[in-house]
């Protein structure tokens, strides 16, 4: 956490006590770190729920403009704790379709679906549901050598929480049937070729954060609907996308935000948007 200059009093720090995360909230950059570093960031039933929790917390704080999710330890998130009592199959049958429903669906919506920019600040390896955890965030920065793998056919599994759209999306039918057939590793280097990484860093969190900080700056209605266009145009036919930018730019013309933002170009200066 950075120390608060006293001259500053317009900066706020914010904590919120949780047991398997760390939130606080500092210069408008909400902070989410996965505690779990003893199963290398695996996720059972109430850590997700946490996760999804302080997403949405973070979504209605006015003072938070954007959000910074990463990871303690050497993984970001190895997928499904197989400890977890609601997955054992040790005794019979488990509906992972339920698992799926209440848990993990609803931690990939809660990033994709949040009005504030996600940024992934992704310190070490991703696993299973982990790669749909680190994919839904808007922007991703990496370790280089951070290992991406899937684990599922090993399990007599398939892939799921959108990691089979996502990863078809960027890579193809061909080379993302090897990814989940295989469970060969892919790096984050090799990831960015793709387009599913935005910046290779040795220190994620850190340019993660500085990342944030430089979108903080930006008008808080423009960023919203940015990120809910761009995921529509991924889905949708082009004289859908077409409709829903004409909606957003009528909202946004009617904006005060956009009043200001040309009051300051005009003016040379630096505009300050108030997301209204």
């Amino acid at each position: 956490m950075h120390l608060l200059k006293k001259e500053n009093q317009n900066i706020k720090v914010t904590n919120m006590s949780f047991e398997y995360i760390k939130y606080d909230v500092n210069d408008g950059v909400a902070k989410i770190t996965i505690n779990r570093p003893e199963v290398y960031g695996a996720l059972n039933r109430d850590s997700k729920l946490e996760i999804i929790k302080a997403v949405k917390n973070a979504g209605k704080d006015e003072q938070v403009k954007v959000i910074v999710l990463t990871s303690e330890g050497k993984a970001f998130c190895s997928g499904q704790d197989l400890n977890d009592r609601t997955v054992d199959g040790s005794s019979g049958p488990v509906d992972l379709g339920h698992t799926l429903e209440t848990e993990w669906n609803p931690l990939v919506d809660s990033l994709r679906s949040s009005e504030k920019i996600v940024i992934g600040a992704v310190n070490g390896v991703c696993a299973g549901a982990g790669l749909s955890v680190a994919l839904s965030c808007d922007l991703i920065v990496s370790k280089p050598d951070a290992k991406f793998v899937s684990g599922f056919s090993q399990l007599g599994l398939a892939p799921d929480a959108g990691s089979s759209y996502t990863f078809v999306k960027a890579m193809g039918r061909q080379k993302t049937l090897e990814f989940f057939l295989f469970n060969m590793p892919l790096t984050a280097t090799e990831l960015e070729k793709y387009g599913l990484i935005n910046k290779l860093s040795d220190n994620p969190v850190e340019d993660a954060i500085e990342m944030a900080k430089t979108i903080s700056n930006m008008a808080p209605l423009s960023l919203s609907m940015i990120k809910k266009n761009l995921q529509a145009a991924s889905e949708e036919s082009f004289n859908e996308v077409i409709k829903k930018e004409t909606v957003t730019q009528r909202f946004l013309g009617n904006s005060s935000d956009y009043q200001e933002g040309l009051r300051a170009f005009f003016d040379k200066r630096k505009p300050e948007f108030q997301g209204k």
